[in-house]
């Protein structure tokens, strides 16, 4: 946390501020209440100047909308221009979305101690912050938009994401940790043929989803790994849950456990682009560290007759981030060869939406499981 220090009722203040994005502090800050127009609002934001409310919290959240509706509204016809490329289209998505992140989230609430907010017609939300924050017995402020996102994730939590694979039961995602929304990577780790049932290694585990998909096929004895706290207890909670936690071990890991496995799964995140806050690495992999990583080291960790299953979704490929043949290259360098391979199209709603800015990638979209072996290059496990 960092502090925040603005004057009030002729005194200076100062307070410290949450921010699980890694946003850096305002440079100016000033309160704020339920006279504050919306045009003033999000001019102040804009300029980088920070509002801290003291007004109605429902309020709050009116002004918050009217300030994202001016920033989504359509601009100004300007002459035209050629269109952008791909890669192009990306980038200036990412810093439009970034811009909006930055706008939206000067708009502060307080907390005082025990994650109680001092507000007219504020929710409880000490359960909420306790999840992600844990206990905290000092004042702080957060940005009302990060509050939003920690309840909007805790009733994710609470209903829980059908996972079909699994016969309909649910895996609960933490703050933090990606959610199994996209179901149809999931759906290709229940279909693949098992090299064997007695072992398997999960890297990068997340929520543990595949973890128990691989557990309700009868493999005998899982690693799940991740480096992660939150994904560690996420995942334990969930193989808990569902009843499989006896096949599996949850170990804090950078990528690999020691020993091999007869499988080796791995659903690293599927952009090579540097991630802009914390929350982000669970899709974005610079300089594809997490796929190299996990490449590089897979012939070491595999039985001689094993299998990796590499599950990537070809967006970066249509994005422009990266070739296909950049792909096959990264197997070959590491020593593997492909097995065989399952696709599947994505079902989200993005895929079938025109306005989306990146609507072109999106609609040719195919995630693909990659069934990774050894290849015939002298590579082969030591004693």
């Amino acid at each position: 946390m960092d502090e925040i220090a603005w004057h009030e009722d002729g005194r200076a203040q100062r307070a410290r501020r949450r921010s699980e994005t890694g946003s850096p502090p305002p440079r100016r800050v000033v309160t704020a209440d339920d006279e504050t127009r919306a045009d003033d609002a999000y001019r102040l934001a804009c300029e980088g100047t920070a509002l801290l409310w003291r007004g109605d919290f429902q309020n709050a959240r009116q002004l918050l909308q009217a300030m994202a509706r001016r920033i989504d509204r359509p601009p100004r016809r300007r002459r035209r221009r050629a269109e952008p490329s791909q890669v192009q289209a990306f980038h200036l998505h990412r810093q439009a979305r970034a811009q909006r992140a930055r706008t939206l989230g000067m708009l502060l609430i307080p907390f005082d101690p025990g994650h109680v907010i001092p507000l007219r017609r504020a929710p409880d939300v000490q359960a909420v912050c306790t999840e992600v924050y844990g206990p905290d017995d000092q004042p702080y402020v957060t940005s009302l938009r990060e509050l939003l996102g920690l309840i909007g994730a805790h009733e994710w939590r609470m209903k829980g994401v059908p996972i079909p694979a699994l016969g309909g039961d649910r895996i609960h995602p933490h703050y933090g940790v990606f959610s199994p929304v996209r179901g149809e990577y999931v759906d290709l780790v229940g279909q693949a043929p098992l090299p064997s049932t007695t072992s398997a290694f999960d890297i990068g585990t997340g929520t543990g989803v595949l973890a128990a998909v691989l557990a309700r096929r009868g493999i005998e004895r899982i690693v799940a790994t991740d480096h992660d706290p939150r994904a560690l207890a996420c995942a334990q909670e969930n193989l808990n849950r569902l009843d499989v936690a006896k096949q599996v071990d949850v170990v804090q890991a950078d990528l690999f456990p020691e020993g091999r496995a007869a499988l080796v799964v791995c659903n690293p995140p599927w952009v090579p682009a540097k991630p802009s806050s914390p929350l982000e690495h669970a899709v974005y992999d610079p300089g594809s560290r997490m796929l190299r990583g996990f490449l590089d080291g897979l012939t070491e960790h595999l039985e001689p007759d094993g299998e990796g299953w590499l599950i990537m979704s070809d967006l970066a490929e249509h994005l422009g981030l990266r070739t296909r043949d950049d792909l096959l290259a990264m197997f070959e360098s590491s020593g593997l060869e492909v097995a065989g391979r399952l696709d599947t199209k994505p079902t989200h709603p993005r895929a079938a939406d025109p306005d989306d800015p990146l609507h072109t990638a999106r609609a040719a979209e195919t995630t693909t499981l990659w069934r990774l072996k050894r290849g015939f290059d002298g590579r082969t496990p030591g004693p």
